[in-house]
């Protein structure tokens, strides 16, 4: 890492460049589509996160540059006495950044993130197919603590 990334919230200007990210993987390469122009879905999406008090789209810059991306859901619950979860999803890192510590300074800042808008707890869902990632996780203190199971449409 050259120097320490900056964060801030996504704009629609940063959407090419997030859905990108999001389609340059395996996984992502077969539910994505990254086309120019963007499909109408990603720009609605976009919109509605952005309104959304409860979420936080942040992008990871260094010099100026889009290199991460990471989405911040905050949960309220009634359990725990009323509290706050918060869930990361879409984390992204660029090719060409991959492999350089930037997916553990993402993390760091996120859980600050969660902290600082009183949540109890980060949660995350990964693919099984991710081996790697799921040991990335768990070397920053993530336990396999539940069974998580989805429904598709």
């Amino acid at each position: 890492m050259d120097k320490e990334p900056t964060y801030r919230l996504a704009t629609s200007d940063d959407l090419k460049d997030i859905v990108s990210m999001l389609a340059d993987d395996d996984l992502g390469a077969k539910r994505e589509r990254f086309e120019d122009p963007l499909p109408q879905s990603y720009i609605r999406a976009f919109v509605d996160i952005a309104r959304d008090p409860h979420q936080e789209l942040t992008v990871v810059e260094e010099e100026g540059q889009v290199i991460g991306v990471f989405q911040l859901t905050f949960i309220q619950y009634l359990t725990y006495q009323g509290g706050i979860r918060a869930q990361i999803e879409g984390v992204r890192v660029k090719k060409g950044y991959r492999g350089r510590g930037y997916g553990k300074k993402i993390f760091e800042y996120a859980i600050g993130r969660a902290r600082k808008r009183g949540a109890h707890l980060l949660q995350l869902t990964t693919d099984k197919q991710r081996p790697e990632a799921i040991e990335f996780y768990e070397a920053l203190g993530f336990v396999d603590s539940h069974e998580g199971m989805k429904m598709h449409f």
